[in-house]
């Protein structure tokens, strides 16, 4: 199922190779912490898949209102998910909770979920990266984000601090 995933988001983003660079590193990083942090296989295919479509909302936000901010990238991404997934016959209660999370991917407070957190953690190992933040930035990206024992190492060793 993943891999008919992968193949639709490449179509979604046809001509963006930015934007399937993104979720493909989102995916690998959460892939990564996920299993290393022993989530169950359930959990892990809610994550791998959320990790996916997580900035999903980014092309109809730009459709309809010619930006992609973390909030309209929330509030447009949602059923934007769950029409990919339910026309690859992805379960409901997946659909319902990567819905949830793709809902939610830059709202880093009330995180209800290893899946919800680990998202937030890849998503920030590669936004940091791919925006060149400072050293003080991924610091306090340390300090207030990450959780995770793995993601945490992780990040450490990424950016040498």
């Amino acid at each position: 199922m993943l891999q008919a995933l992968l193949k639709a988001m490449f179509a979604y983003y046809n001509g963006d190779p930015r934007r399937i660079q993104h979720f493909i590193k989102v995916h690998s990083f959460a892939s990564y912490i996920g299993q290393a942090e022993g989530l169950s296989e359930e959990s892990l295919f809610i994550l791998e898949t959320a990790a996916i479509v997580h900035d999903i909302g980014i092309k109809p936000a730009e459709e309809k209102y010619g930006c992609c901010s973390g909030r309209l990238q929330e509030q447009e991404g949602p059923p934007a998910a769950a029409k990919m997934l339910a026309g690859l016959s992805f379960p409901e209660e997946v659909i319902r909770r990567v819905s949830y999370l793709v809902g939610r991917h830059h709202t880093y407070t009330g995180i209800d979920g290893m899946d919800y957190q680990i998202l937030v953690e890849a998503d920030f190992l590669v936004n940091l990266y791919e925006d060149q933040e400072s050293k003080a930035a991924v610091q306090a990206a340390l300090s207030h984000i990450f959780k995770t024992k793995t993601g945490t190492a992780l990040c450490r060793e990424m950016f040498g601090v």
